[in-house]
């Protein structure tokens, strides 16, 4: 099995915390995105859109990293990341909804501006970034509400929802916006709890 991604790229970082929490690896590839290597043929060939992460398993190429979580969960042993009651794998799969909908989007609009931009020598478009702001305040002030009952996004045990969400939250304290999350009690508590995890610490290490 072979994970070809880049280990600064969210969706690469959700594979491998995947495969971590089920106790197993995956030979790693590096796919330099920084040089465009993601746009060469041989990677387009596995990964049409251009981007990472793809997963090789024995001649099985599969991409989007969501799809790529729930195929491990599945297929691997190890602790299961989806509840098996349909009524807590539904609201597993809401806050992986809601992640993609709502949350990344405007997450990686402050992390683009506030963190790599700079990076790269350009200025911050302050108005995208206020904007995206007040958006991810509507977003996890929503979500505040419901870790106030639930210790984690999937309800009662860690799940694909957490993995899916934690590598936004952890750029957006990298884009000095991580009091989005710490002025929150029960958000803050939520990454407290899931960033100290060993497979979250072997990952972004």
């Amino acid at each position: 099995m072979k994970v070809y991604g880049h280990p600064m790229s969210t969706c690469t970082r959700k594979v491998l915390t995947t495969l971590a929490e089920k106790g197993h690896e995956a030979e790693f590839v590096m796919v330099d995105i920084m040089k465009g290597e993601q746009k060469l043929p041989a990677a387009i060939a596995r990964q049409p859109f251009g981007v990472v992460p793809a997963l090789d398993d024995d001649g099985f190429v599969l991409y989007e990293s969501r799809a790529i979580m729930r195929y491990l969960d599945e297929k691997l042993s190890g602790p299961k990341l989806s509840a098996p009651e349909p009524k807590d794998r539904a609201v597993m799969e809401q806050w992986i909804s809601v992640e993609q909908s709502y949350m990344s989007p405007k997450a990686m609009v402050v992390v683009m501006n506030n963190m790599f931009g700079p990076m790269m020598g350009k200025t911050p478009d302050t108005d995208a970034v206020a904007k995206a702001t007040e958006s991810l305040n509507t977003t996890f002030d929503i979500t505040e509400t419901h870790l106030a009952h639930h210790d984690f996004l999937g309800g009662k045990a860690f799940s694909l929802a957490d993995i899916d969400w934690m590598p936004y939250v952890q750029y957006l304290f990298g884009a000095k916006a991580g009091n989005l999350i710490t002025e929150r009690k029960h958000l803050g508590a939520w990454w407290q709890r899931v960033s100290t995890r060993p497979s979250w610490v072997k990952v972004s290490a």
